[in-house]
């Protein structure tokens, strides 16, 4: 049986806490986004959380949820929250690191 060529895709944004910035928290999400071809951007956010908004199909999402939790290898993750999101056009074409929000 063929699968179908276009996917539903979500989008989603996580808040990942822990000792997340400062350790390549955001190099590594964008490397693992763009390997599972993932768009949206990852961003540190002001209160020390890192920030990530990615849209691909369910089963891209929970991969990529998978590796935010472990991160990088110098990064503690001590949380990831989830919640849907609305597509941001401006990152419909790739994954970003972009500055902080």
């Amino acid at each position: 049986m063929l699968r179908a060529v276009t996917e539903i895709k979500q989008t989603k944004r996580y808040l990942i806490s822990g000792a997340v910035q400062g350790v390549g928290f955001r190099l590594f999400a964008q490397r693992a986004a763009q390997k599972l071809q993932i768009s949206g951007y990852v961003r540190n956010v002001f209160d020390g959380r890192v920030e990530v908004l990615a849209t691909g199909t369910p089963e891209q999402l929970a991969e990529f949820r998978t590796a935010l939790e472990k991160g990088p290898r110098f990064s503690s993750v001590r949380q990831v929250q989830e919640k849907a999101a609305e597509p941001d056009p401006d990152y419909s074409s790739g994954f970003e690191i972009a500055h902080g929000g």
